[in-house]
């Protein structure tokens, strides 16, 4: 199997036919003589970062601060979700790099600091900032319609990676109460009446919909693939 380099645009062909025709990466990978892995990490990285993932010079996608390390480490550790997934909620090129860390962890070892360099990934490190509670309702609604994709939805709307981890967090712990910004007074200003509230859960309830529609979708498309 060849192991040079291949364009973006030609990586983009081969990943077309495992979407839109439904051949796997084994086929794709004996059509054209190419590894079976190398393919799949294509796929991996175009779902955690579009074709930006698919570029040449991508290296700096693999780089991760330790505390995002452990961060991520604790919740695969926590259970209910794979590393698959996890991988694609936060960004993640390859799987296999969590159980990387998680191996590492598990034995004791340190968590190295590697500051990110790509603009993708400097949105980890963006500073946070102000933010009105319909602000945070509609950052909330991207990022659960999105997979819980923190890194798009921070780029998306110039807010600091840790501000929609957190705000993600509060909703699912306590509901729209949780986006509220009560420091420094015992009253928010931006308080909602009740119909309001009712139209805000509405909009997350739907975006929850949505993001299980897709994952139902992508199951069935999964299924028939394998049935092949």
């Amino acid at each position: 199997m060849s192991r040079r380099k291949y364009s973006k645009e030609f990586k983009l062909k081969v990943l077309a036919e495992h979407e839109e025709k439904g051949l796997s990466f084994w086929k794709l990978g004996k059509n054209y003589g190419i590894e079976e892995s190398i393919i799949r990490g294509w796929w991996h990285a175009f779902d955690a970062y579009g074709e930006k993932g698919l570029e040449k010079h991508n290296s700096d996608l693999c780089n991760f601060s330790a505390e995002f390390k452990e961060m991520v480490v604790k919740e695969y550790l926590d259970g209910g979700i794979s590393q698959q997934s996890l991988a694609k909620k936060h960004g993640i090129l390859a799987p296999s790099t969590i159980g990387c860390w998680v191996k590492a962890y598990n034995n004791h070892e340190e968590l190295t600091e590697s500051r990110p360099k790509g603009e993708y990934l400097m949105i980890k490190e963006n500073k946070s900032r102000k933010t009105t509670l319909e602000e945070r309702l509609a950052i909330v609604e991207h990022c659960t319609a999105n997979n819980n994709n923190y890194a798009l939805t921070a780029k998306e709307y110039h807010c600091s990676y840790e501000q929609v981890y957190s705000w993600v967090k509060k909703y699912e712990k306590k509901g729209i109460e949780g986006l509220y910004d009560r420091r420094g007074r015992s009253k928010p200003i931006e308080e909602l009446t009740e119909l309001e509230k009712l139209k805000a859960e509405n909009r997350l309830l739907k975006a929850q919909a949505k993001q299980q529609q897709m994952e139902i979708d992508f199951l069935k498309k999964l299924d028939a693939v394998e049935r092949r």
